[in-house]
C-alpha cells in the first residue's frame, strides 16, 4: 500500500509541476490559453497574476516531493491537504472542474497515505 500511496503523491506532485509551468510559463502561449479557456487579451492582462498561482504551485511540488524523499508522513499529509482546500475553494469560486482535475486525485492520495501509515 506505501507503493501505491507513493506513486498516487507523486502524480499529484507532477500534476502541480505541469500547473506551475501553464501559469508560469505558457499562460500567454496557445497551450496555457486553451487549458484556461482564455483570451489573448486577457492572458496578457493576467499573466503577472498567474505566474504567482504557478510559483505557489510550485511550492506544493517541493513539499510533496520533501515528503516522498525524506518519506515524511506529516508533510505528505499537510500538503495533500492544502491541495484539497485549494481544489474545493477552485472548485466553488471558479470552476468545478477543479474539483476533478485537483481535489480528488489528492484526496485519492491522501486516503491512500493514511491507509499505508
Amino acid at each position: 500500500m506505501t507503493v501505491v500511496a507513493n506513486v498516487l503523491v507523486g502524480l499529484v506532485a507532477a500534476l502541480h509541476a505541469w500547473f506551475l509551468v501553464l501559469e508560469m510559463f505558457l499562460w500567454t502561449k496557445p497551450a496555457g490559453r486553451g487549458a484556461f479557456g482564455l483570451t489573448k487579451e486577457f492572458a496578457e492582462e493576467t499573466k503577472a497574476l498567474a505566474a504567482n498561482q504557478g510559483l505557489y504551485n510550485g511550492f506544493l511540488v517541493a513539499g510533496l516531493v520533501w515528503g516522498l524523499i525524506d518519506d515524511n508522513l506529516a508533510f505528505k499529509v499537510f500538503f495533500l491537504g492544502c491541495v484539497v482546500v485549494a481544489g474545493v475553494y477552485g472548485a466553488a469560486t471558479v470552476s468545478r472542474k477543479i474539483l476533478v482535475v485537483q481535489a480528488v486525485p489528492a484526496m485519492l492520495a491522501l486516503g491512500a497515505v493514511l491507509l499505508a501509515r
